[in-house]
């Protein structure tokens, strides 16, 4: 029993070393910002992973005319922007992408018309258009950023780990929650504070650092005796409130190449702060739920569990830190 938890812990976990980058939410980003009456500015990135920039394109009404400029390569994505002249307005007219198959990487949707709010649509393999409203709803962009968000904090992989290595090491309720707020303190901080253009750290020394405060934990949890406490164990809280400034520089960093709606910036930043949170909560609500779970029915499996977790953690997360220091 105790070998098969150890080995499906270690296979899972080790899965995880796949993403080479603190923060793999790389969608795709499709932008219409209204000129004139009849014309309309065109962006699309479309990231090189995820199959949009070879399968998918703009897919616009019958009634509108695109002149693309030649694409280039900008980081991790192909850009191309372009003029759309239209015979009439967009309103009511389906706008979005074509050419999305299963498992492609999820794509941006934001429609800016001349002095009317900006509206914002996530676009997916399963429902790749969206219908240009007269009236747009205002809760569009709380509700696109939220999904963000969540998606975000689930999906990348280095935050995730975080918050695991995190509960493994301290194991109880109170000690959980205060480490956890710390950190969704601190990195809130540091989110909207790059985000609005106040501060800000290069993206590739943050990301190495991030993985390197995950072996930090890692080594905590190998090196953790009963009743000789260390620094985590005595100030967990203050552990997470430092490196949880670090991680929200991580997250500033992919919001800001998911792009924000310039209308409505504090509202995406909130509601991408809201969506990190609600999946923060519910890792450590699994991750907690496990715990209990073999604490009560399973005990002698518990502490070898926590072991080969923790070294599978700690091994990923050091393959991510010297995969990053030498890119």
């Amino acid at each position: 029993m105790i070998a098969l938890v150890r080995l499906a812990l270690a296979l899972v976990l080790l899965a995880f070393a796949l993403p080479s980058r603190a923060d793999e939410l790389r969608p795709g980003y499709l932008e219409l910002t209204q000129q004139t009456e009849a014309e309309w500015k065109l962006v699309w990135k479309a990231p090189i992973l995820g199959g949009l920039a070879t399968r998918a394109a703009p897919l616009l009404p019958d009634f509108c005319k695109l002149a693309l400029d030649t694409p280039r390569l900008a980081g991790p994505a192909v850009v191309a922007t372009g003029r759309v002249t239209c015979t009439r307005p967009l309103d009511g007219a389906t706008v979005g992408l074509e050419g999305m198959e299963p498992g492609s990487t999820d794509a941006l949707l934001r429609v800016a018309p001349l002095g009317r709010p900006v509206q914002t649509e996530r676009l997916t393999p399963g429902s790749s258009t969206f219908t240009i409203s007269a009236v747009p709803d205002r809760w569009q962009v709380a509700r696109t950023y939220f999904v963000i968000g969540v998606e975000h904090i689930v999906a990348g992989f280095d935050h995730l780990l975080f918050v695991v290595a995190l509960v493994l090491l301290l194991q109880h309720g109170w000690s959980v929650v205060a480490a956890a707020s710390a950190f969704t303190i601190a990195h809130s901080i540091t989110l909207a504070g790059t985000t609005l253009g106040l501060f800000g750290l290069p993206q590739a020394p943050v990301e190495a650092t991030i993985a390197l405060s995950i072996v930090f934990l890692a080594v905590e949890i190998v090196k953790a005796k009963p009743g000789e406490p260390r620094l985590s164990e005595r100030l967990p809280w203050l552990v997470a409130f430092l490196f949880g400034l670090l991680h929200g520089f991580g997250f500033a960093g992919a919001l800001r190449e998911i792009g924000l709606p310039e209308t409505d910036v504090p509202m995406a930043l909130l509601t991408f702060n809201l969506g990190v949170e609600a999946g923060q909560l519910l890792i450590v609500a699994v991750s907690m739920a496990v715990l209990t779970l073999l604490r009560r029915f399973a005990p002698r499996a518990l502490r070898p569990a926590v072991m080969t977790s923790t070294y599978a953690i700690g091994a990923v997360a050091s393959f991510w830190f010297i995969e990053r220091v030498w890119a």
